[in-house]
């Protein structure tokens, strides 16, 4: 308790003296509390949500609570609203967190998060509209250790989830199509736009230019049911 008393008001004397710092060190000292604030929890393996034998209505009565407390401290301390320019398509799973990937808080991005990263006609339709809405860079993800792309290459799960590998499969003509849509191709061509495809390494969310190799596997990586 005492530790933890004292990096909180180590963590609250940081804060006062980060404002005093110029924008690019209080952006800096800002991640680097976030980070701190992260791994602080990170730990918590045995606490709430993490209990294997909770029951569905003992987790859902956990969410709940958990939403109140961080529904009070946002009330408590609101934050500055931003529009962003920068929208990511990006997989569901968990291991990923957007903040983390660019170390940013400030909710400077649109996300559109989908199984395998997959992409149907209205993800299409939202990113173009966020283009509309002011965005100059479009991100379009994929990961390592993705459940989804495994299960397309498993003919037993192809058949159970074939909704899921039919998405998986299509993902680069879908690419392919929304980067030829009119109002898309031509804010590209003007400059007024920039679409990258890029790999995310699941085991440090480093991101990479896209290529046709596969994302590498990792050995220490959670086993697939946690993975999307």
């Amino acid at each position: 308790m005492k530790r933890t008393t004292l990096g909180f008001i180590g963590g609250v004397a940081l804060t006062a003296g980060a404002f005093a710092l110029s924008p690019k060190a209080q952006f800096l000292a800002g991640g680097a509390m976030a980070n701190a604030a992260y791994r602080m929890q990170d730990h918590l393996h045995d606490y709430d949500l993490e209990h294997k034998d909770a029951t569905p209505e003992q987790v859902w009565t956990e969410f709940k609570s958990q939403n109140e407390m961080a529904a009070k401290v946002r009330e408590a301390f609101p934050r500055t609203a931003y529009h962003p320019v920068v929208a990511m398509l990006v997989c569901m799973d968990a291991r990923i967190d957007t903040n983390e990937l660019v170390g940013d808080t400030r909710r400077n991005y649109y996300v559109v998060r989908t199984a395998g990263s997959a992409m149907s006609t209205k993800e299409e339709e939202m990113l173009e509209l966020a283009v509309n809405n002011g965005v100059k860079l479009i991100v379009l993800t994929r990961h390592s250790d993705c459940a989804a792309e495994k299960a397309a290459k498993n003919p037993e799960a192809r058949a159970k989830y074939p909704a899921l590998v039919a998405a998986v499969d299509e993902r680069e003509q879908k690419f392919a199509e929304f980067l030829a849509r009119p109002a898309i191709a031509e804010r590209i061509a003007s400059g007024k736009l920039i679409v990258k495809q890029l790999d995310i390494d699941t085991s440090n969310e480093h991101l990479a230019e896209h290529s046709n190799t596969p994302a590498p596997e990792h050995a220490a990586a959670p086993s697939e049911e946690h993975g999307h």
